[in-house]
């Protein structure tokens, strides 16, 4: 770790500017003559569609090395130039301890008032402080593009390296939160961060991070911290506080993090002191990649290390309906095309119902038929291993359903005009009753493995509910039990299908991936999809102990520690939950 260091504390005002405190005397070598001095040249913008209506200035610095034969690094800053940026490039550049790094300066937009007796919209808290991929998205679509597009001073070609590993973002105060977003949502386009001052509070949902990291799978991404003892405690939470929460979580997820603390308060004039030796470590070893960690003991406990996601099948218009046989082999709906595809022992895909009439949720129950929620025919129907199909029940347009080792089954039943749900209990015999009306959107169904719990996700709220399934089929006890992460960019979790293991941990699909919980309704981890898309899951293979998930137009697998506990068994009684 970097020696700390002590900075006077001033006061800093409004949020929308920050100010370059000290020179570039204090903080790099004096010799500075000798060196190869960059171009810096300003210029508008003013085309988005990310954030329609904005203006904003930026400026591009061309390092003196730059040769356009060889895409160059790429380093975006928030708020515009600051740390004394380019004659630290300059120097570091030169002293082979940073690559050749072209360095985008950009302001925050602002939407201009019509005239002279109004004001203009300030977009810097909304752009920056807010979490999902916006900012992230108009940089790479819109921003990146258009510098690429400018010539140097002598007329030569800009050309930014698209290799993840060679991008890198930063910012103080909202621009850090904001520079951390960008990589947290896209580290396939920023894997480097400088954070200073970083607003990590309650102002638009960043409070929310220090939690995240924990949960997420980690992602590759190096991170530089910067805050000081005097920093901001106002309405929106405790600048100080939560950035060393910040630093603590993603120790504890296993991130490559280095911090400076000092006694300073909300202002540039720290972080410009050890921006050179931010950027000297945020660089250092490149061009090895950076890697990601091994995340919590929870993540450790269900992942291996080095097994990832694998493509089993693509071109799919909307996969749905994950559902292995006893063998693991696991069949799959692309509701659009009706029709139904198996995924043999060897990987291989194949068609297996012509015309599935447009199915939708589905499960193997205990005579080894395949049971669907036909949506199209409103019917629940069952196929042999020969694909025949037998009517179940009919009369109700299901979503997705469970069948139990004594061959009832439940089925869930959204209506999506009213909004308004019903889940269904059809018993062995083939007769259906209504056991539980209320839910907004009733959704993915699956039982604890011990077969005593039904749990029904509600997709248009944040709830996995849980009920105890009595004797006769009808259901007791309904609580809202599982309490789910939302995005900030949705009003809900969109929780869909989901899956237990024999551990009795639940997999619940979500709109931010795959949310693991634990028995006590607490989500525990977070695993993404390769394609940020998930409607369902299932664990299949020839020892369940693979999940396979329904992404969109795509299907992928992953190997875990942990196995199935399928509902078409025998139930399991799995070890009491960590309290």
């Amino acid at each position: 770790m970097f020696p700390r260091r002590s900075m006077a504390c001033f006061a800093f005002a409004p949020l929308v500017s920050l100010a370059i405190c000290v020179s570039f005397a204090d903080t790099v070598r004096a010799d500075d003559e000798a060196v190869l001095k960059g171009s810096v040249t300003k210029h508008t913008f003013d085309k988005s569609k990310v954030f329609p209506g904005t203006v904003r200035d930026y400026w591009v610095y061309i390092p003196a090395q730059y040769d356009p034969a060889k895409p160059a690094c790429v380093y975006v800053n928030q708020d515009g130039i600051q740390y004394n940026a380019p004659a630290v490039f300059d120097q570091l550049i030169a002293a082979g301890e940073m690559p050749v790094t072209i360095g985008v300066f950009v302001m925050h937009g602002r939407v201009q008032a019509p005239n002279e007796m109004a004001i203009d919209r300030f977009n810097r808290s909304y752009e920056y402080d807010g979490l999902g991929n916006n900012y992230a998205r108009f940089l790479l679509e819109e921003l990146l593009p258009e510098v690429e597009k400018l010539k140097t001073a002598d007329g030569r070609e800009i050309r930014l390296s698209k290799d993840d590993n060679d991008r890198a973002i930063g910012g103080s105060s909202s621009g850090a939160i904001c520079a951390f977003t960008a990589a947290w949502e896209r580290p396939d386009a920023f894997r480097r961060v400088f954070s200073a001052i970083g607003t990590y509070v309650g102002l638009r949902g960043g409070n929310d991070y220090p939690t995240l990291v924990r949960k997420y799978e980690p992602k590759p991404i190096r991170i530089f911290l910067q805050d000081g003892s005097g920093d901001l405690n106002i309405y929106g939470g405790d600048w100080w506080m939560a950035n060393q929460a910040m630093q603590r979580s993603l120790t504890f997820a296993g991130y490559e993090v280095n911090h400076i603390w000092g006694d300073g308060g909300h202002n540039g004039k720290h972080a410009t002191e050890i921006f050179p030796d931010a950027m000297r470590w945020l660089w250092k070893d490149w061009p090895a990649p950076i890697k990601s960690g091994r995340g919590s003991p929870q993540l450790q406990e269900i992942l291996i290390a080095d097994e990832d996601w694998q493509l089993v099948g693509e071109g799919y218009k909307f996969t749905e309906g994950p559902a292995a046989n006893d063998a693991g082999e696991v069949f799959f709906n692309d509701i659009p095309n009706s029709k139904t595809h198996k995924i043999g022992l060897d990987g291989k895909v194949s068609e297996f119902i012509a015309d599935s009439r447009r199915a939708n949720g589905q499960a193997f129950g205990p005579d080894g038929r395949l049971y669907a929620v036909a949506s199209g025919a409103e019917q629940i129907v069952a196929y042999g291993a020969d694909g025949n199909a037998a009517t179940v029940a009919e009369g109700f347009r299901g979503n997705d359903l469970v069948v139990l080792h004594d061959g009832g089954m439940y089925v869930t039943n959204p209506d999506r005009q009213r909004g308004e749900s019903k889940v269904w209990h059809i018993r062995a015999k083939g007769d259906a009753r209504v056991v539980d009306t209320g839910l907004r959107f009733a959704n993915g169904v699956t039982t604890s493995p011990d077969q005593t719990l039904l749990y029904v996700a509600d997709s248009r709220s944040h709830w996995v509910y849980s009920y105890q399934i009595q004797s006769d089929g009808t259901l007791a006890h309904k609580q809202k039990y599982y309490h789910l992460h939302v995005p900030d960019t949705a009003d809900d979790s969109g929780a869909d299908g989901m899956r237990v293991d024999r551990d009795g941990r639940l997999y619940v699909a979500t709109r931010i991936g795959i949310q693991v919980c634990d028995q006590a309704g607490r989500v525990n981890c977070i695993i993404p999809t390769p394609n940020g898309r998930i409607s369902n899951l299932c664990f299949g293979g020839p020892e369940h102990d693979t999940i396979y998930a329904t992404c969109g137009d795509r299907v992928y697998r992953r190997k875990v520690k942990t196995k199935a506990a399928d509902a078409q068994n025998e139930p399991i009684k799995p070890a009491k939950p960590r309290l």
